[in-house]
């Protein structure tokens, strides 16, 4: 089981969830969000993370939406744990980024184009705090061992997790190899499926990536059938409206019917 500080329902035997908006975009939006979920989490028992960028530094177009400012948001990522009880995941982008966010959260995020840094996964483990590695669009999940034994020979005391985000197919797809779930579990760490970055269409003429958030719960059953510990996903009240990812984000009204047949499944296979 997971050790970070705050999760609850940690004796159901239901998968795990970080969910929340691309980016923080402001307290009340992310604080309705961070209501709304954990209001369904905890009436489903499955543990839940709060999950929000306090910083968007991957963006392909110069005058894209990077954030509200470093310390405001991850204020708001810090109200949230606090004011329910529940812990938080924020990315990180470059070694001097760690401790800083470190006093505001309890698990740091390196993005998938960053996997392979080894400072940036260094700093984040030296933090004490719990360290998602997303699995590059360009590797296999057996090579995420590389990223398991930097953090471990750092600190072997960190609470390591690994995500799969889906594998580049050509320039514009993502394809999901659900052999990668079974083959990052072998490291012996808990494994996540990313069920809305998997399903995006980057490196798109307009500038705007795109998506397929039709195929979410596809992805996302089939994770769970395949034996994935935990599941990510983004929402929001209005996609259309986010300021990041909104093409492949889940309306946040469709996300309890979702968990509802997931926690079928789960217990279906158990």
């Amino acid at each position: 089981m997971l050790s970070i500080p705050k999760l609850k329902n940690t004796d159901s035997p239901q998968f795990f969830l970080m969910a929340g908006p691309c980016a923080i975009e402001g307290r009340d939006m992310a604080l309705r969000i961070a209501e709304h979920i954990v209001t369904l989490t905890d009436r489903l028992k499955i543990p839940y993370i709060f999950k929000g960028s306090y910083r968007k530094a991957n963006r392909t177009k110069v005058d894209s939406f990077t954030g509200i400012g470093d310390e405001k948001a991850l204020k708001i990522l810090q109200e949230i744990g606090q004011t329910f009880g529940v812990p938080t995941v924020t990315d990180i982008h470059e070694s001097h980024e760690a401790a800083f966010a470190a006093e505001y959260v309890d698990v740091l995020q390196i993005p998938a184009f960053l996997c392979r840094q080894t400072e940036l996964i260094a700093a984040a483990a030296r933090t004490g705090k719990a360290v998602n590695v997303k699995k590059g669009q360009f590797l296999s999940g057996a090579s995420m061992k590389f990223a398991v034994e930097k953090i471990n020979e750092t600190n072997p005391d960190c609470q390591v997790l690994l995500t799969d985000r889906g594998n580049s197919f050509g320039y514009g797809e993502l394809i999901v190899d659900y052999r990668n779930l079974p083959a990052m579990r072998a490291f012996d760490v808990p494994v996540i499926m990313d069920c809305t970055h998997s399903l995006q269409q980057p490196n798109q003429e307009s500038g705007v990536t795109g998506g397929k958030p039709k195929l979410i719960e596809t992805i996302a059953k089939a994770a769970i059938a395949v034996g994935a510990d935990g599941l990510f996903i983004e929402t929001h009240f209005n996609p259309a409206e986010a300021k990041s990812d909104g093409a492949n984000m889940l309306p946040l009204d469709q996300l309890e019917g979702l968990l509802e047949k997931l926690v079928r499944v789960r217990e279906a296979i158990l």
